[in-house]
């Protein structure tokens, strides 16, 4: 046998043991090999499709049933989100009505609640509280001229749902500014009927309160309280009261308004005139930035002998008869414009007013033309500090008792005053939204009636203040 290499012949002889392997190896057998290899293919690939027919109707069974469930699955989703779509709906709606209501009671503006916030609850009662802890001292003249420490502030808050829309505000007043001592007096206290406009199915348009409730005139007395207050001192003719009566609030779209009917005299429990006192203010907010109103008031006849002074608090007293012994009632009618505008890390606020005081003395004529007016300006400073700075005066060409810093029973019950004005300027630091410490120096000048002038009333204090 010859084998071949490289394309030449090789006659060397074949050793025996691969002679025999040769041997069984010839070539024709190739072939059958190759043919029994393709028939075994066949045969794979005969019986795949064999297979494949007989369980195809299995197969198209089973997807047929796949998409049967799949079907089904689809439309309880649909059902799930239908219903979770209505359910949302009816979430909003509510939560609109919520919005809507608190809105009316944020318009109120004749009240100041606490944070609901702050405080804790007892059930479904909700208390809070709030106060001052201060330092004060003033020129000779003034009403702290002897260096004093002292609680500016303390009130506690409670409120509770009564019955559906219907809820319950009360405030005791542990101490206040105003007060000489240390007794304990009773604030706010109503009865809140939120969206009586329900029953023509109008959310916030009329809110009722009855009780004793702030006097709604002007803006100032919403910013009072120590925590809302940027200074420690307020504008010199700072109105507020607080008066039994009822009073309606609420808001219709861009306007909101609050209007009261009250007692009018100082005596808090009892009214010796049946003339009642009403006031009143409608507001505008044409977009977050600015705010407009305008506030009307009239006190109705107090009686001089047992009321002896309004119910409103004016230029750090009241109004009170300044006729002779033979008078027995007098008023006051008041008119006043505020405008605010704001900014992201600021405001500044300004009001001006007029009041017409006149009385029955049967022996003088003693009416009362009286101006006054306030502008004031806060900013937040980086790190929680912030400055804050106002002016106001008050003029009463034919003199009218302003306190002011002065000396109470020298200015409220002696001499009148025909001008006095108020620069001061303050700053603080904010811990957080419930604790925060302040200082302010303000410097108070005045004219008096028969020319005087008062020139030793100025203020120096610090505060720290706080609410929980």
């Amino acid at each position: 046998m010859k084998l071949v290499r490289g394309g030449k012949a090789a006659t060397d002889k074949v050793p025996a043991h691969l002679s025999a392997i040769f041997s069984r190896r010839p070539v024709k057998r190739h072939g059958g090999c190759l043919n029994d290899r393709v028939n075994q293919k066949t045969h794979i690939i005969l019986m795949f499709c064999v297979l494949t027919a007989a369980f195809a109707p299995a197969a198209e069974q089973n997807m047929a049933e796949e998409v049967r469930l799949l079907r089904e699955q689809n439309a309880l989703l649909q059902q799930q989100v239908q219903k979770q779509g209505t359910e949302l709906d009816t979430l909003s709606k509510k939560v609109q009505q919520l919005e809507t209501s608190s809105t009316a009671h944020s318009v109120a503006e004749g009240e100041n609640p606490a944070p609901a916030s702050a405080g804790f609850n007892v059930g479904s009662v909700h208390f809070s509280g709030e106060g001052g802890a201060a330092f004060f001292n003033t020129g000779g003249d003034g009403f702290a001229p002897h260096s004093e420490f002292r609680v500016d502030e303390a009130r506690i808050f409670v409120e509770s749902p009564v019955w559906e829309s219907v809820y319950f505000y009360g405030d005791i007043d542990l101490a206040t500014r105003e007060s000489t001592g240390l007794n304990t007096q009773l604030g706010e206290l109503y009865l809140d009927f939120e969206d009586v406009s329900q029953l023509w199915g109008k959310n916030g348009q009329v809110n009722l309160r009855i009780g004793r409730i702030n006097c709604p005139f002007g803006e100032e007395y919403q910013n009072r309280y120590a925590m809302e207050n940027p200074l420690i001192s307020h504008s010199l003719s700072d109105f507020w009261g607080i008066d039994p009566g009822v009073e309606l609030y609420g808001k219709l779209g861009k306007f909101s308004y609050v209007a009261a009917v009250q007692n009018g005299g100082g005596n808090g429990v009892q009214d010796f005139n049946g003339d009642k006192s009403v006031m009143g203010r409608v507001s505008f907010d044409p977009n977050a930035r600015w705010h407009f109103s305008l506030s009307g008031m009239r006190t109705g006849n107090v009686d001089a002998n047992n009321d002896y002074i309004s119910s409103i608090w004016f230029a750090n007293g009241w109004f009170r008869s300044i006729g002779s012994d033979s008078t027995t009632t007098f008023h006051a009618d008041a008119v006043e414009g505020d405008i605010t505008a704001h900014w992201k890390s600021g405001r500044i606020s300004a009001f001006g007013g007029y009041v017409r005081y006149g009385d029955d003395d049967p022996k003088s004529d003693n009416p009362r033309d009286i101006f006054y007016y306030s502008a004031e300006v806060e900013q937040d400073l980086p790190r929680n500090f912030y400055l804050a700075t106002r002016f106001s005066q008050i003029f009463a060409a034919n003199g009218y008792p302003l306190v002011g810093h002065g000396d109470f029973n020298e200015y409220f019950n002696g001499t009148q005053a025909t001008s006095l004005w108020r620069l001061s300027f303050g700053g603080g630091y904010r811990f957080s939204n419930r604790l925060a410490v302040k200082l302010e120096y303000s410097l108070e000048r005045g004219t008096e009636l028969d020319g005087g002038h008062r020139n030793h009333e100025d203020f120096f204090g610090t505060e720290a203040v706080f609410k929980f």
